[in-house]
C-alpha cells in the first residue's frame, strides 16, 4: 500500500487512491469515526463523527468539530449528506474541538441526536427529519457533572413500554430515564456495576467495558456492546433481562487490534441481516506509518446464534459485505453516492447546499456498485461545472479498465460559475454492472461533479 499514490487535496479534504475490488473503510473522501446507524423506513442513516485531516501525530490528539451523515438502501453505495451538526449547534459548550461519539433516535416523528461536546457534557438536538436541520432545544448540557471528561458517548434506547434510556461513560457505565420529551430526564443517575465479569464470577473480567456503549433490544435480549479493553480497545458485549440490568459479559464481537487503538459499535438489523460498524485506521496508515487519530468506519455482516448471543468475528475485511438490490441509473444519481473512489473529494457549496464531487484530477475515478442497466441504455448524463479547459468522463464496467462504454466530454464553460448538464451516447448494455466513472484531463483540477443519470432514448 505505501507505493500507491497519495494526493492532499486543497482545504483540507482528504484525497487518497487505494485499492478499487475493496469497501472497507466505506467512506474514502473524509476520515470518519464513531459510526451511530439508525434504520428509519427503508433507508440507514449512519451518523458519524469526522477526524480533521491535521489532527496528531500520536494518540489521544483527535481534531473533531462536527457531525456527519450517510446513507444507504443497499449497505454498499453510501451518498455524503454532509455536515448536521456542529460544535457552533451547542452555544454553551467549547467550540475549538471535542464533536466526539453521537447517536440519533427517532421517536413520534422527531429526530433527536445527542452529542459529545468532550470536556463540556452531553447535548440534545432536534429535528423534523433524521437529514436534520438539528436545532438545540435547551440551550444547556442535557447530562454532565463535576466530571466532566467521562461524560461522553451517548447511547439512546426506548423500550417497548415506551420508557427511554440515556446511557454513557468512560470508563463506567453511567444511565439515567429520559422524559417523554427525550430532552429532560427524572430520576437519579445511575452508575451500573461492572459489566466485564463472566456469570458467577467475582473479579472483573480483564475484557471489560471501557467506553462507547451501544443498547439495543432484540427478540427479548437487552445488549449492550461497547469498546472493550484499552488499548488497543476491541468489541465486546453483553446481555440482561433488564434494560437496566444487571448484565451479564458474554464475550467479543470483535478482539482488538494493534492497528487500532480504539473502536465504537453500532449494531442494527436491516432487510432481514443483521450489521455491526465500527472503525479501523486503515485510510491513516496508507497515508504514514505514524498514528493520527484519523480513524475510518467499516461495517462487518454477521448471524445471531440460537440462544440469541453474537459470534466472534474476524478483524475488519477489506470486502465488506454484499449488496442488497442493486442502483436504478434511470433516476437522477448523486455524483456523491460511492462504493468507492480514488482521489476525489465530496465538497459542500456553503451558498446553495449543494454537495458534489470536486477536486477532480486524471485517473481519478468513482465506483458504483451493482448498477441495473435493464435491456438496454443509450446515453449518459451528468451535471457538472467546468474548471479547467478541458476534461472527460469515461464511462467503464467491472474495472477501472474495464469495458469502454463512451466518453462524455466536459468542455470549457463559458461562464464557470454555472452548472450545464450535458450527455454522450452509450455502447449498448444489459444487465447488471459495477459502474467506473474514470476522469480524464491534463490539468490537476477539472471540474465539479453533481450527479448523473442514464437513458434508454
Amino acid at each position: 500500500m505505501k507505493d500507491k499514490l497519495v494526493k492532499l487535496a486543497t482545504l483540507g479534504f482528504l484525497v487518497i487512491t487505494v485499492f478499487a475490488k475493496a469497501q472497507n473503510p466505506i467512506v474514502q473522501t473524509k476520515f470518519t469515526a464513531d459510526p451511530a446507524p439508525l434504520v428509519y423506513k427503508d433507508t440507514v442513516f449512519l451518523y458519524t463523527t469526522h477526524d480533521e485531516y491535521n489532527a496528531g501525530p500520536g494518540m489521544g490528539k483527535f481534531l473533531m468539530k462536527d457531525w456527519l451523515l450517510y446513507t444507504s438502501t443497499d449497505m454498499v453505495n453510501w451518498t455524503d449528506r454532509g455536515i448536521v451538526a456542529s460544535l457552533k449547534s451547542f452555544k454553551w459548550g467549547r467550540q475549538d474541538n471535542g464533536a466526539w461519539a453521537h447517536q440519533c433516535i427517532e421517536r413520534n416523528g422527531k429526530f433527536y441526536l445527542y452529542c459529545t461536546i468532550q470536556g463540556s457534557g452531553i447535548g440534545v438536538l432536534v429535528a423534523d427529519s433524521p437529514y436534520g436541520p438539528f436545532k438545540d432545544p435547551i440551550g444547556k448540557k442535557l447530562v454532565g457533572g463535576d466530571d466532566i471528561w467521562s461524560t461522553i458517548d451517548p447511547s439512546v434506547f426506548i423500550d417497548d413500554d415506551g420508557q427511554a434510556y440515556l446511557y454513557w461513560g468512560n470508563p463506567n457505565l453511567w444511565y439515567v430515564k429520559l422524559n417523554k420529551d427525550m430532552i429532560s430526564y427524572s430520576g437519579e443517575i445511575v452508575k451500573v456495576p461492572s459489566i466485564g465479569k463472566m456469570k458467577n464470577q467475582t473479579t472483573a473480567d480483564p475484557y471489560h467495558y471501557q467506553e462507547g456503549p451501544w443498547a439495543y433490544k432484540r427478540n427479548g435480549h437487552y445488549y449492550m456492546s461497547y469498546a472493550s479493553t484499552c488499548c488497543p480497545e476491541g468489541i465486546g458485549y453483553a446481555m440482561s433481562d433488564s434494560p437496566t440490568g444487571p448484565w451479564e459479559y458474554k464475550g467479543y464481537v470483535m478482539r482488538p487490534n494493534s492497528k487500532s487503538s480504539g473502536n465504537h459499535p453500532g449494531i442494527i438489523d436491516y432487510k432481514g441481516n443483521s450489521y455491526v460498524f465500527g472503525f479501523n485506521y486503515r485510510l491513516n496508515f496508507m497515508l504514514t506509518d505514524l498514528h493520527h487519530e484519523r480513524r475510518s468506519v467499516c461495517v462487518e455482516e454477521f448471524k445471531y446464534n440460537p440462544d440469541g448471543t453474537i459470534p466472534e468475528l474476524p478483524w475488519w475485511s477489506e470486502k465488506g459485505v454484499s449488496q442488497l438490490g442493486s442502483i436504478n441509473p434511470f433516476k437522477r444519481v448523486e455524483a456523491e453516492t460511492i462504493n468507492w473512489s480514488e482521489g476525489v473529494s465530496t465538497v459542500k457549496d456553503s451558498l446553495t447546499n449543494r454537495i458534489y464531487v470536486g477536486n477532480i484530477g486524471n485517473n481519478d475515478f468513482i465506483k458504483i456498485r451493482g448498477v441495473d442497466f435493464g435491456n438496454g441504455v443509450k446515453k449518459f448524463l451528468a451535471h457538472v461545472k467546468t474548471i479547467e479547459d478541458q476534461g472527460s468522463i469515461e464511462i467503464r464496467i467491472d474495472d477501472k479498465e474495464g469495458s469502454l462504454l463512451g466518453t462524455l466530454n466536459v468542455q470549457h464553460a463559458v461562464n464557470n460559475d454555472h452548472w450545464i448538464t450535458i450527455a454522450c451516447n452509450l455502447k449498448q448494455t444489459k444487465g447488471k454492472h459495477d459502474l467506473y466513472l474514470v476522469f480524464k484531463g491534463s490539468k490537476e483540477n477539472l471540474f465539479n461533479f453533481d450527479w448523473w443519470q442514464l437513458k434508454t432514448k
